[in-house]
């Protein structure tokens, strides 16, 4: 059996085909090609919503050459055909169309593409028109006359070559009309009018669409085509303006919602992936920028394809980073970073390849920003004018806008939905608390959204400080946890935060309760670490809440992922920063422990930087004596200096600090003069 490229992972309308090697048998050709012609024909008309009479001639064309295959393996059988050169060419020539149009099928009904088939289809229809006349050509080079088959074969198949030559693939009448209706729709939205409900559900109607999780699907994949691959400003505009309409069509036309907490706890997943993840690693060796199509070179190491494409094309035959010279300059997409790259866009919302400048998802066309403004408008009065049912949609589809959009953040907080969603915190309703912090928490990434979030007098703290505390949910404390650390970023804000007295010692419990995951865990200790970062004063509040025999506690366990010791060391490294910490996490046995984790080998590299930043800041702070009980490890020195060559992780600079530091005591060690130390600054430091 021939192997062929799947269509999992594989761009849409592009066709991959194998071509079946020179010295194939044809008895393998013929079985491959019924394969394939089989799997062809499992696709069924009404499976597809556009280029119904494209697919309808091209089935049955399949159908008709099944027939003529069927009937060579009958006389391959029975030793009637020679394999001449010219078969074996006309037979491969096939097995590659049909390979193409297996992917054109799967194209036409891929989950979620449906709308963007549908504006494609007089693409489509050409690729069809292509193919089909490409079996006319094949089948001319078959030496029919030199193979005994039937009569009614041999018409047959002059039938399929008469009708293949004249194909005429072109889009259905209803596609042209359903095309012409969305580009109306666009014209509306860029004059700020809302279209005709009626007129968008009988085009959803026409593609499939028809449900609210329809449209996720939808979105998603424009989302991801977004992202992916170099494209002109034309189609970006387009696809930024199916954006708007698709999201347009499941906030404003269609009711109800089937979202569950499967979708939900992928949604965290993501989010903490997404928090763990080094950017850095993301980035091309050769250009920098973060990767928009991920490619594997046979050493091993991941490039941008546009990057290795031109550094072999400048000649070069070698891998960049190690510079071994190549057997093969094959290049595999790897489709593992691909995805993690295109989650890191999807939570930031940000569309790659655009050279690592941040922009928005819909906006990049009028209709999409005003289709966005109209969606947002709506969603705010759902929330103020709307019954309960409205309402609880409102609030999801607040959720899951402000989740991947800068943009419609941006539209949301203008229309005045924060107000909303501040007094929607003190439901009594589970869901519908934890809905709206959700959104909150999506909100206070946007600048304008913060200001709002916070009001005036700081009361929007405050509020989201009670739901960290008093929360009806887990998962409402977790966002509230996750809210006060975009919020923090802003110095006024970390202030205010600090001094609202259940507000750390909220965050602490939260690290320290075996009722929370890593994800929420992470939640709450990116808010302690933010909020010493930005403002200095928040030291002693951290301190006096307990957090380092908590993290020393919680990093001791080793029942708590990396992500979570690497946050941990680094908020006990700027804990050590000032007096008070330090002698707090040397009481505690927090330098035998960071010595611990350097020396691991289950640690990442980023967890390591944040061990040598504290073993830093502890001899800092702590003077020669925690030198000189550092410097009696053994294992020390080795970790040290694995840790100042792997520069990529920000460690080595300060790795070879401390490295001079133990130098310079074993030297006044072993002088002619004993270091003395100060008696105020003696501390057992193991």
């Amino acid at each position: 059996m021939i192997h062929t490229q799947t269509g999992s992972n594989r761009r849409i309308l592009t066709f991959p085909a194998v071509n079946p090697c020179e010295s194939i048998s044809i008895t393998t050709l013929v079985d491959s090609l019924l394969q394939l012609a089989g799997e062809i024909l499992s696709f069924k008309p009404k499976d597809f919503s556009t280029n119904k009479r494209s697919v309808k001639e091209t089935l049955r064309h399949i159908q008709s050459l099944v027939i003529f295959f069927e009937e060579l393996r009958i006389q391959i059988r029975v030793g009637s055909i020679s394999a001449s050169r010219s078969a074996i060419l006309s037979l491969s020539e096939l097995h590659v169309i049909f390979q193409k149009l297996k992917f054109l099928l799967e194209d036409c009904t891929r989950e979620g593409a449906k709308l963007y088939m549908l504006m494609n289809s007089g693409q489509v229809s050409a690729h069809f028109r292509a193919l089909t006349r490409s079996i006319s050509t094949s089948l001319d080079t078959f030496p029919i006359g030199s193979v005994d088959l039937p009569g009614e074969v041999n018409e047959l198949i002059y039938l399929v070559m008469r009708q293949t030559r004249k194909s005429e693939a072109r889009p259905d009448r209803d596609d042209k009309r359903a095309i012409d209706s969305v580009y109306w729709f666009f014209n509306l939205f860029e004059n700020r009018i809302n279209p005709n409900s009626d007129e968008i559900l009988r085009v959803l109607d026409h593609i499939g669409v028809r449900k609210w999780r329809d449209c996720v699907n939808e979105i998603d994949f424009i989302r991801e085509e977004i992202s992916v691959g170099k494209k002109s400003n034309i189609e970006i505009e387009l696809l930024s303006s199916l954006m708007g309409f698709i999201c347009y069509c499941r906030c404003v036309i269609l009711r109800g919602i089937d979202v569950d907490d499967e979708e939900k706890d992928k949604e965290e997943d993501d989010l903490m992936m997404i928090r763990s993840l080094n950017v850095d690693d993301l980035r091309c060796p050769i250009s920098l920028e973060i990767m928009s199509d991920p490619v594997v070179l046979e050493t091993g190491h991941t490039y941008d394809r546009s990057s290795i494409t031109k550094w072999f094309a400048s000649g070069n035959i070698t891998c960049p980073k190690t510079g071994k010279t190549l057997v093969s300059t094959a290049l595999v997409d790897n489709f593992s970073v691909k995805q993690v790259i295109q989650s890191y866009f999807k939570q930031n919302g940000v569309v790659s390849g655009l050279k690592g400048k941040k922009k928005t998802i819909v906006a990049e066309s009028l209709a999409a920003e005003e289709a966005g403004k109209l969606t947002a408008e709506f969603l705010a009065g759902e929330l103020i004018n709307g019954g309960e049912e409205e309402m609880v949609k409102a609030l999801v589809e607040i959720r899951l806008l402000t989740k991947t959009s800068s943009f419609f953040r941006s539209c949301l907080v203008e229309a005045g939905v924060v107000e909303s969603l501040m007094k929607i915190l003190r439901s009594e309703e589970q869901r519908v608390q934890e809905t709206a912090m959700a959104g909150i928490m999506n909100l206070s990434k946007d600048i304008a959204g913060k200001t709002r979030i916070a009001g005036e007098d700081g009361g929007g703290l405050r509020l989201i400080v009670e739901v960290l505390n008093d929360g009806a949910r887990r998962e409402s404390r977790q966002y509230a946890a996750a809210a006060l650390f975009y919020l923090s970023s802003v110095g006024d804000y970390s202030r205010l935060i600090g001094e609202i007295s259940d507000a750390i010692p909220g965050l602490v419990r939260i690290v320290k309760s075996c009722d929370y995951g890593d994800s929420a865990k992470r939640n709450a200790l990116i808010a302690i670490r933010s909020l010493l970062m930005n403002q200095p004063d928040n030291h002693w509040r951290v301190l006096a809440a307990g957090v380092v025999p908590v993290l020393l506690d919680l990093v001791k366990s080793e029942e708590i992922s990396d992500g979570v010791t690497a946050d941990s060391m680094a908020i006990l490294a700027k804990m050590a920063e000032y007096p008070d910490g330090m002698i707090s996490v040397l009481r505690r046995g927090g330098l035998k422990l960071a010595v611990k984790i350097l020396g691991s080998s289950e640690v990442s590299p980023a967890t390591k930087q944040h061990c040598v930043a504290l073993l830093l800041n502890l001899c800092h702070n702590g003077g020669s004596d925690v030198v000189g009980s550092l410097a009696k490890n053994p294992s020390i020195m080795g970790s040290l200096y694995t840790a100042s060559s792997n520069g990529e992780f920000g460690g080595g600079k300060k790795a070879s600090a401390l490295i001079k530091l133990i130098h310079e005591f074993q030297e006044r060690k072993t002088g002619p003069v004993e270091p003395v130390l100060e008696r105020e600054r003696f501390i057992h430091a193991w």
